[in-house]
């Protein structure tokens, strides 16, 4: 992975950061979104697991950047494996056709951030 793929990767991380604080502290309407997604990836019939490893397929399809980075990392985090998180970007590629292909370099470097950088690592959430 270049040097500016990190860089793309971290300013997305830092980006996020900045607007959550933000408008966490000044929309109620963020505040209600965050709420809801928090009670969206609860565990319930679907594991927290399973519901980011959705999510990743859809963020390749709608070919959102800072969803890849988000969803890719909460599944990290709530235990999906690498062949786990590539299938989820598998099924993004086969329900987007030829445009999810484009997505998927993109997932492909956040895996690749986050599994393999370790040397690098910060704290990023």
């Amino acid at each position: 992975m270049k040097a500016t793929d990190n860089e793309s990767i971290r300013n997305i991380i830092a980006q996020r950061k900045k607007a959550h604080q933000f408008y966490q502290k000044n929309s109620k309407v963020y505040q209600t979104f965050v709420e809801m997604e928090q009670r969206t990836y609860q565990d319930g019939a679907l594991a927290k697991k399973h519901k980011e490893l959705i999510a990743t397929g859809i963020s390749v399809v709608i070919n959102c950047e800072s969803c890849m980075e988000w969803h890719i990392k909460q599944a990290i985090d709530s235990g999906a494996s690498q062949e786990e998180i590539i299938e989820a970007i598998e099924v993004g590629i086969e329900m987007s056709g030829g445009p999810g292909t484009v997505s998927a370099r993109f997932a492909m470097d956040v895996l690749d951030f986050y599994l393999h950088q370790e040397n690098e690592r910060t704290d990023l959430t």
